[in-house]
């Protein structure tokens, strides 16, 4: 058996774009590195985080071909393919995939390429494969698979354990291992960043950061934000990680114009969050929420719907305001108390900080994964065939 206190070789399949998984995924492997261990992203474009400079870090992209004989361009195959590719050349010790389908399915595809000795696998469920993809009967049963062909299941809340277990038939228990996030210190003062938005003195800025995909309920982040009383002088900002055009109309049929600003492709989201002075989320279903916990950590305090995870991240009353999902109004009545009374969005502010730095940071979270890994690699064979 391998010494277990060495370095580990370790395969990472994310999506590169800004989104929860992603996020957690580029940090996960960035902190894994700085801990000595031998990381590599797979993926078909760099992971918009990852820093390529930083030592023990490295890329490997998936080139998808376009064949007239498919309708489609497949993913899986050439992922699998360059999977199995690394870790016959680099010696992998694990494939840890973000995602059942298809990074899972990929996984397992190059482990049956490399045979004995293949690198472990596991999977990490953020959310899509249970509450979206686990209820199309054409994806369930090739999610079951990767789950029961994969040597370890993480989730990322117990939330969504309950949801994975209840959607699917496992073979070992999925264990929760939360996200963490470690911020970054602003470039920018507060001031200097809210003269950089525009906000005028006096304004309560209402910040919301995500990806825009339909679950998101930008059309009720807006209505909410609507309801809000004009006295109350409150500026919605939108860190977008993907283009905001297609509510543009709704902002003009809310009279919403001029006060909503977008900033698109993540940029100073640091910057941005510390000038906010509240964070808004409309979620329909959160495994988790990664973007509530990076408000969290800059001290704004939260306002969201009582969905899947977030009660989990967000305590109610102490760090935020919760309230049934839909329920525009309440939200907009917890905004309006937050602008108007600043000591208290202060307080709940700093209490979440406080909350989140104590539960969710890299020193607390990456060494549960480590713990996984090891876990893991103690039922494989002590040298793969493939190496010898």
């Amino acid at each position: 058996m391998a010494d277990p206190s060495r370095p580990l070789r370790i395969g990472i399949a994310c999506y590169p774009l800004i989104g929860g998984s992603g996020i957690l995924a580029t940090a996960l492997g960035q902190d894994l590195a700085r801990r000595g261990h031998e990381v590599h992203f797979f993926s078909y474009a760099r992971p918009v985080r990852l820093d390529l400079a930083a030592p023990r870090i490295h890329f490997h992209a998936v080139e998808v071909s376009e064949y007239a004989l498919f309708r489609y361009p497949d993913y899986t195959l050439p992922l699998a393919v360059r999977m199995a590719e690394v870790a016959r050349e680099r010696g992998l010790d694990v494939f840890h995939v973000h995602y059942a389908v298809p990074h899972a399915t990929a996984a397992c595809m190059a482990a049956e390429m490399l045979g004995a000795g293949a690198p472990q696998i596991v999977t990490t469920l953020h959310g899509t494969d249970t509450n979206l993809l686990g209820q199309d009967p054409s994806y369930r049963p090739a999610i079951e698979h990767a789950l029961a062909q994969s040597d370890a299941v993480t989730v990322v809340s117990e939330s969504l354990r309950r949801e994975t277990e209840a959607t699917f038939r496992l073979t070992r228990p999925a264990e929760v291992i939360p996200n963490f996030f470690d911020p970054t210190p602003p470039a920018r003062t507060r001031e200097a960043a809210r003269r950089a938005l525009a906000v005028e003195p006096g304004e309560f800025l209402v910040a919301h950061l995500s990806n825009l995909r339909p679950g998101k309920r930008i059309d009720l982040l807006l209505r909410a934000f609507a309801a809000v009383p004009a006295e109350r002088r409150a500026r919605l900002l939108v860190l977008a990680g993907a283009p905001f055009a297609p509510w543009e109309s709704l902002v003009d049929e809310l009279g919403l114009r001029g006060r909503v600003t977008v900033r698109e492709n993540g940029a100073d989201v640091a910057d941005f969050l510390h000038a906010a002075d509240a964070g808004l989320y409309t979620s329909d279903n959160e495994s988790f929420g990664l973007s509530i916990l990076e408000t969290l950590f800059y001290a704004r305090p939260v306002v969201a719907f009582r969905v899947g995870g977030i009660p989990e991240v967000v305590r109610e009353g102490a760090t935020g305001f919760l309230h049934p999902f839909g329920d525009t109004a309440a939200l907009a009545r917890s905004l309006a108390r937050l602008a108007a009374e600043p000591d208290l969005a202060r307080a709940m502010g700093e209490r979440g900080r406080r909350d989140v730095t104590a539960r969710f940071t890299a020193d607390e979270i990456v060494p549960r994964y480590e713990a996984v890994y090891r876990r893991a690699l103690a039922t494989a064979d002590a040298e793969p065939d493939w190496m010898v």
